[in-house]
């Protein structure tokens, strides 16, 4: 595989929202992982003995994105309980644009009650509610993409 190649591959998985993608073959082995903050790509390659210091120059920049990032609350959050994401896909809070959003903040849900939508590979898979409380925060802006196991409600127990 060819400098400009495994570049062009970056750039895509980059710009795709994919979290990790793993790429190999009988001369290299690529692991481009992808989070919210920097790019950042292991590559092992017997053959090839420039690439740790291809590998430098990113592995140096992801801790300082990471350090400038103020400090989540988590004494005000430590009492709810958070609603994370099953997949990967796009968020949506209702079933259509001109349709009623699913559930707003200060809405008591129950187990099995629908919460959100997330699309992937053009599927629409609706989220139910595991818990039973009181809608107190929506972590996550409607139609915008989402990871695995991301929050996307905080939910008050009580």
């Amino acid at each position: 595989m060819k400098l400009n190649e495994i570049q062009d591959l970056i750039k895509f998985v980059s710009k795709s929202g994919v979290s990790e993608v793993e790429l190999e073959t009988k001369e290299i082995k690529i692991v481009i992982r992808t989070p919210k903050t920097a790019a950042q790509v292991l590559m092992q390659a017997p053959v090839a003995q420039v690439l740790p210091t291809q590998v430098a120059p990113v592995a140096a920049v992801a801790p300082a994105a990471v350090a400038t990032t103020p400090p989540a609350p988590v004494a005000d959050d430590a009492k709810y309980i958070t609603i994370k994401s099953p997949m990967i896909g796009t968020f949506y809070r209702s079933a259509g644009p001109d349709k009623p959003t699913f559930i707003n903040i200060g809405d008591e849900i129950i187990p099995g009650k629908t919460v959100c939508i997330i699309e992937a590979m053009k599927l629409f898979n609706e989220i139910e509610s595991d818990v039973k409380g009181k809608i107190v925060k929506v972590l996550v802006n409607d139609a915008s993409p989402v990871e695995y196991d991301q929050p996307l409600f905080l939910v008050d127990p009580s």
